[in-house]
């Protein structure tokens, strides 16, 4: 063995060792850009990260909601998503992240991902109402107001099912085109079961009764119901009735949703 072949297998050990060093330092700042799009992609277009910063460890973005697939009627929270994902749940293939909105959620919520299946832990957040007008027509002419929040329990995505509810509570709301103010507060609960969904709309209270039922799939949405006005309000909410539906009597009209 000559004298460089000795030399080199001498330094061998620190080229291993710089080697690692330059590797782990590396995965350590994995930047956050490289994971916010996956977020977009498990969920349809629904959530999405916008504006990252940080690593993949410790990092933040802007939530992003969307009511239609692909972004339609997307929406900029106020506020930051902020992450920390912990390092050993790698090793058995799930990335494990806890997220936290500053502005808008109350407690942080975790997230468990791994090739097969994806899990969020049950939370809440308060969401603009002008995300309800991404929904399309009548609702963009409506232009609604008010106080909204998504409530919903463990949420989980096996392939392509989708398990868990969701709570939409709106209260207090209000319609740039009706002088009555507050027109109502509104209950929405979807539940996931598989491969589609139902949705449920009641009224807790207020002039502007709402009530009905629906179902969604991958490929359609159908929802049926009515929208009533308390006697006292009907000459104030006649103009806002006839842009909800077809009058089925003076006070009420029909709600129909086929998509």
């Amino acid at each position: 063995m000559n004298y460089g072949t000795r030399r080199l297998l001498a330094a061998w050990p620190w080229f291993a060792v710089a080697f690692a060093s330059v590797a782990v330092t590396l995965f350590v700042m994995l930047p956050a850009a490289w994971i916010v799009p996956q977020f977009g992609k498990n969920t349809g277009g629904h959530v999405n990260l916008v504006d990252p910063a940080g690593s993949l460890w410790k990092g933040s973005a802007t939530l992003m909601l969307a009511t239609g697939g692909g972004g339609e009627g997307a929406t900029l929270l106020p506020g930051r998503i902020e992450w920390r994902t912990a390092f050993w749940p790698l090793f058995t293939g799930h990335v494990r992240m806890q997220m936290f909105q500053t502005d808008a959620m109350p407690d942080p919520v975790l997230v468990d991902a791994s090739s097969k299946s994806s899990t969020l832990s049950s939370g809440s957040i308060a969401v603009p109402a002008s995300l309800l007008s991404g929904l399309g027509a009548p609702f963009n002419t409506l232009d609604p107001d008010g106080n909204v929040r998504l409530t919903w329990t463990d949420w989980r995505i096996l392939g392509g099912s989708t398990y868990g509810q969701v709570i939409v509570t709106l209260d207090d709301m209000s319609s740039r085109v009706s002088r009555v103010k507050p027109l109502g507060s509104y209950r929405v609960v979807f539940q996931a079961e598989g491969q589609a969904g139902t949705i449920n709309l009641t009224t807790t209270r207020g002039p502007l009764m709402l009530s009905g039922q629906g179902t969604v799939s991958q490929g359609s949405s159908t929802f049926s119901g009515v929208a009533t006005s308390a006697p006292e309000a009907r000459e104030n909410l006649a103009g806002l009735l006839n842009l909800l539906g077809r009058h089925t009597g003076p006070d009420s009209v029909e709600l129909t949703l086929n998509r």
